[in-house]
């Protein structure tokens, strides 16, 4: 009990030994321990195709078959469609011709050397007609394989550009082949949180209809975007069932690391007399005001920050004290 000396005037003479007890305010409190607490940063991005590429013409011709068409499924080298040949096959035969006549004059001309009937002068003109014969035989060989375009990976063809008996052109658009058996969810972090992020991290992440899916985080972009002064970053999420998610926004909750953090009803959040946000607590009777910052939040639960690792948090009578004033404490459940 705490105790102080009242007289009823300047003239009274304070009673020996007396003392008048000063009455405490009541405070109500429960015990809180920190729990650890995996935080999650939510942000909002889009899917896209692990890979998506436009399949371009590489020689001039007539489309003469069509192998593939949209909505096929491709493997790697697979032909999608042929080109009229254009003269290549003749080209090519010539090239093979030529090609084989340079090896013979080659081969007799270093037999001729050995006999030091020619000069090193005639031997290197032999040798370098024979790898302008090798460059030319491998443009021939490289028109005829482009006259037959293959896909560059596995994958979908999502659209076709080209129609049988259309002439195309060298750069012509033919097909645009996307792989999404797995895809990339993609979002920009702003500056202040990328910190945060590691790889390696599960992301989940949430489409418009509720679907759920489960990633890894692959990338984190090691520059800023100059406008937005945001981050890119990346997770690679599996698709077995090649569902057509490419180009879907989502929801994208990427789980931190665990922190120490304490569970509390919102109720008990106050601001103090400079405004920074904060809880009541009492220790050994005394109040204290710890400032907090919020990791997460709810209607029903904030979990923060910045309290001890166990605190006596004031549930009732928080709005009638003062930080370092004494109070008289009933915790939560006593008799």
């Amino acid at each position: 009990m705490v105790y102080a000396e009242r007289y009823s005037s300047a003239s009274d003479s304070p009673p020996a030994g007396v003392a008048e007890p000063i009455s405490l305010s009541r405070v109500q409190t429960r015990l809180s321990e920190a729990q650890d607490y995996r935080t999650q940063l939510t942000l909002q991005g889009q899917l896209i195709p692990w890979h998506d590429l436009e399949i371009k013409a590489l020689e001039t011709g007539i489309v003469t078959n069509l192998f593939k068409t949209e909505g096929d499924q491709v493997n790697a080298d697979e032909s999608l469609l042929q080109l009229s040949d254009e003269g290549r096959s003749a080209r090519l035969a010539q090239a093979t011709a030529l090609l084989e006549l340079r090896r013979s004059e080659l081969a007799g001309a270093q037999t001729l050397k050995q006999r030091q009937l020619i000069s090193d002068t005639e031997l290197s003109r032999v040798r370098n007609e024979l790898k302008l014969a090798e460059n030319i035989f491998i443009e021939a060989q490289l028109s005829i394989d482009h006259s037959l375009p293959k896909a560059p990976f596995n994958g979908i063809l999502a659209r076709r550009f080209v129609e049988p008996g259309e002439l195309v052109q060298k750069g012509t658009r033919l097909f645009q082949l996307v792989a999404i058996d797995k895809l990339r969810a993609q979002a920009q972090v702003p500056q202040q949180q990328v910190g945060q992020l590691r790889l390696g991290q599960q992301v989940t992440i949430t489409l418009l209809d509720g679907s759920v899916l489960t990633g890894i985080l692959s990338f984190i972009s090691p520059t800023a975007d100059s406008a937005t002064r945001s981050y890119l970053i990346e997770a690679e999420v599996q698709n077995p069932n090649f569902l057509p998610l490419s180009g879907a926004s989502a929801s994208l909750q990427v789980h931190l690391e665990s922190i120490p953090a304490h569970a509390i009803s919102p109720a008990l959040l106050k601001l103090d007399k400079r405004g920074k946000l904060g809880v009541y607590a009492v220790r050994e009777n005394l109040v204290t005001f710890y400032p907090v910052a919020i990791a997460d939040t709810n209607d029903n639960v904030a979990w923060v920050t910045g309290l001890p690792r166990q605190v006596e948090l004031i549930t009732l009578g928080a709005g009638f004290v003062n930080p370092d004033q004494f109070v008289t404490v009933t915790r939560e459940g006593a008799e």
